[in-house]
């Protein structure tokens, strides 16, 4: 198996908490994971091409990426960048006709828990690009139509970001819920769940309403594309796991309020303690009040970043651009592989938390 490293590791440790906790911040102290990522492709038709996901293209105050490294048997192997979002991604090439093409991709990063108080200077700040970047409507995220309509009823005398942020998060809260039956982490077609009013899904459904709607209230916003890597400090079990997460796919969401800067939110997550965590809970049960009241301004530290990118054109690929990046892609002569078929399309990742 060829191995290349493409970036240098260094390594950093923390300690993991050991008991739950109330929805509170944490101290901010930076921990350091390695995940594995391996793909095999079982349909090999002509030549593969695979696309695998990699950290955060730039370093944030909550996120660094330390190394990435690659094996397998494709015959090239590079990093390639989505050039609207500067999403990172490895490129793997196989020779036509290979019988079992295999690209195992290693990714280490560290990662602490994220708190961004509401007053001025808290959140990282934005150029005036980066913010029309993201008050643009991508295919899934209109901004006019029924969004716009939605979007102006929630906020309705609302007159800051955060004021605005704030109602359509509360709105998000109140009117969606997790569909346990959505195929893995939703598609996040805002137009239609509005207009045909199921406001069910998973993350990647629930977290793209609230960032279309701000966006289409004139709040720049965005989704941030990752997977969990360990359980949560505060105890919640339905909020992550060390190991094996390959099903672990988390979206987040975040943003940007004038003079403040970017702000975390996750209204998705406070939909997947009220169904998730045990059985019967509601809005008005205190572990869900403590959640829903800290996932706006604060992630947990147990998640690795991918990126922010929608409407994803794979470099090189012959197919049409892909919703978002958050799942390993692959295709043949005979055009892209579903990655969600464990038949024809299998991967594995699994996340381990480096100790100096």
């Amino acid at each position: 198996m060829k191995r290349r490293t493409l970036l240098k590791a260094v390594p950093a440790s923390t300690l993991i908490a050991a008991v739950p906790r109330s929805a509170r911040a944490l101290p901010r102290t930076w921990r350091t994971f390695e995940t594995t990522a391996r793909l095999e492709i079982a349909e090999t038709k002509g030549q593969v091409h695979a696309w695998m996901p990699l950290p955060l293209a730039n370093d944030t105050d909550y996120f660094r990426t330390l190394a990435n490294s690659w094996s397998g048997n494709a015959e090239k192997v590079e990093i390639v960048y989505e050039p609207t979002y500067r999403a990172a991604m490895v490129s793997a090439r196989f020779k036509p006709g290979e019988p079992q093409p295999v690209i195992e991709v290693v990714s280490r990063f560290a990662v602490r828990e994220r708190n961004v108080e509401l007053k001025p200077g808290a959140g990282m700040l934005a150029t005036r690009e980066e913010q029309a970047l993201y008050l643009q409507p991508t295919e899934l995220m209109p901004t006019d139509g029924i969004v716009k309509k939605t979007a102006d009823e929630i906020t309705k005398g609302a007159r800051t970001d955060i004021d605005k942020a704030r109602a359509i998060y509360d709105w998000t809260v109140e009117n969606t819920f997790r569909d346990p039956k959505t195929r893995g982490c939703g598609m996040g077609d805002v137009k239609a769940m509005l207009e045909t009013g199921a406001l069910g899904g998973k993350c990647a459904d629930l977290n793209a309403l609230f960032v279309a709607l701000c966006r289409a209230a004139g709040v720049p916003a965005r989704d941030v594309y990752g997977v969990r890597v360990v359980e949560s400090p505060r105890g919640y079990k339905s909020m992550g796991r060390l190991g094996d997460i390959t099903k672990a796919q988390h979206c987040r969401a975040e943003f940007y309020a004038q003079g403040i800067g970017w702000v975390p939110v996750d209204p998705a997550d406070v939909r997947k303690v009220v169904l998730e965590e045990r059985p019967n809970l509601t809005l008005s049960d205190d572990v869900v009040k403590q959640m829903r009241t800290f996932l706006f301004g604060n992630w947990e530290g147990n998640w690795l970043a991918y990126n922010y990118a929608h409407d994803v054109k794979l470099p090189g690929s012959k197919g049409a651009p892909v919703p978002f990046l958050m799942y390993p892609q692959a295709e043949t002569a005979e055009g892209r592989l579903d990655s969600l078929d464990p038949e024809n399309f299998k991967y594995r990742i699994v996340s381990r938390e480096v100790v100096a």
